[in-house]
């Protein structure tokens, strides 16, 4: 995560300068270059870019883009495999899992793989009904009932209303769309996916009787040992009430740049010359030894799928409050909003659902101290450690060897619990 977040700076920095200097050529002087630069469609790029739909569907299985409505009038995309064109299982019964990305990414992430290793795909082979969720305000989440996007008061939100809201209305609207009279799933999260999880089940106990099992890759909740030097560094600046917090609130951070990225996804692609050139740069911040760069290149036609600045402003507060617990708006609000001057405590201890943690010892992010802190206030949790020492943050996605250590003991726990609780 650390590494995408600077190479999504240098992106950023290099397109500004690129862009910068064509604003004084007279023929573009009517050019809103800004608007220009900070736009997630694409503008320039000869291809048309592969949405998640896409990427499922070139690969043979059936795909679907739905768009749900929250409570809150935020319209999130989401992604569904129905069944495994493999199986065809249409019309057999088929347990419902909703998978949740991390900050800076999307849908695709878990997809990147393939077939073969990806999530995603081994589920639906499994006999699973996939969902794939996108927070609001990423790539495929950018869209609400009466705010624009250019308005700082859509991007008024931090990974609180991603579960309160936008998970919460996924789950509803999958056991709704299946059709088959489910009244739970399964779920999968990685990294800031556990956080909304935890956020939402907390908060609103009852939709813990919508959960089969959850699996929370990289658990981020308690992060008072969080190793990440970028987070630790920016936390005493942005993780408190101040005037440095309250400059970088309720913006879009990272967006999706259509200038950058295109080029860099016209460059990546599998049949292009230069991919050794995307490949060679993107071995500069991950081990091809472990990482499967062959997804790595195509995943940069969507990541980063941009956030709100809120979102790093509540992961810095609980960094360096020590706390798993809402956002904190200062004293004076917080006592209009919490009745009290310091946000309340997540009462993670109302999560009865089964909860799956997945942690390992060199990630940055999710630090082993904070993963077991959490499993003690869990009621119903299952540890699960990575014996691989180097694996990392990124590996929970992107690891060559993620079928074997990851995706396969997940979806055999699932397969269990569908043979010892079978649906009528």
């Amino acid at each position: 995560m650390q590494n995408q977040f600077v190479f999504a700076i240098i992106l950023l920095l290099t397109s500004l300068a690129d862009v910068q200097p064509a604003a004084l050529n007279k023929s573009a002087v009517d050019i809103d270059f800004f608007k220009l630069y900070d736009n997630p469609e694409a503008h320039i790029s000869p291809q048309r870019r592969r949405t998640t739909a896409d990427r499922i569907a070139a690969h043979g299985y059936p795909s679907e883009h739905h768009h749900i409505v929250t409570e809150d009038g935020y319209i999130v995309g989401v992604f569904r495999i129905p069944y495994s064109h493999k199986l065809q299982n249409q019309n057999e019964y088929r347990p419902i899992v909703l998978i949740q990305h991390g900050l800076l990414s999307c849908s695709d992430i878990l997809i990147l793989c393939g077939p073969d290793d990806g999530l995603p795909f081994l589920l639906a082979d499994a006999g699973f009904d996939v969902w794939l969720g996108n927070g609001r305000g990423n790539a495929y989440s950018r869209n609400h009932t009466s705010r624009s996007t250019l308005h700082p008061y859509f991007w008024k939100f931090s990974w609180h209303e991603i579960g309160y809201y936008d998970i919460a209305a996924m789950i509803d609207y999958a056991l709704e769309t299946n059709g088959q009279g489910q009244k739970s799933i399964h779920y999968v999260g990685h990294s800031q996916g556990t956080t909304v999880f935890f956020a939402l089940m907390s908060s609103r106990p009852e939709y813990n009787e919508k959960i089969k099992t959850a699996h929370m890759f990289a658990p981020i909740a308690i992060m008072t040992n969080m190793r990440n030097s970028l987070a630790r560094s920016a936390g005493p600046y942005l993780g408190h009430q101040n005037i440095y917090s309250l400059l970088f609130s309720n913006q879009e951070l990272i967006p999706h740049n259509s200038i950058i990225m295109n080029i860099f996804f016209n460059l990546c692609e599998p049949d292009q010359q230069l991919r050794v050139v995307c490949e060679n740069v993107l071995e500069k911040l991950y081990d091809a030894d472990r990482v499967n760069m062959t997804a790595m290149p195509d995943g940069m036609a969507t990541h980063p799928a941009g956030f709100s600045s809120n979102q790093i402003l509540h992961y810095l507060q609980e960094q360096q409050s020590g706390h798993f617990r809402l956002y904190d708006y200062g004293t004076k609000k917080n006592l209009e909003v919490y009745k009290s001057e310091q946000p309340p405590e997540y009462p993670v201890e109302n999560i009865s659902s089964e909860v799956h943690l997945w942690y390992a010892d060199n990630d940055l992010m999710a630090a082993v101290e904070d993963v077991l802190a959490l499993a003690d206030r869990l009621p119903n949790t299952e540890l699960h450690h990575m014996e691989d020492p180097m694996w990392d943050h990124g590996d929970f996605a992107l690891n060559k060897e993620v079928r074997k250590y990851l995706n396969e003991p997940v979806i055999t726990i699932m397969m269990e619990f569908e043979e010892s609780n079978k649906e009528l």
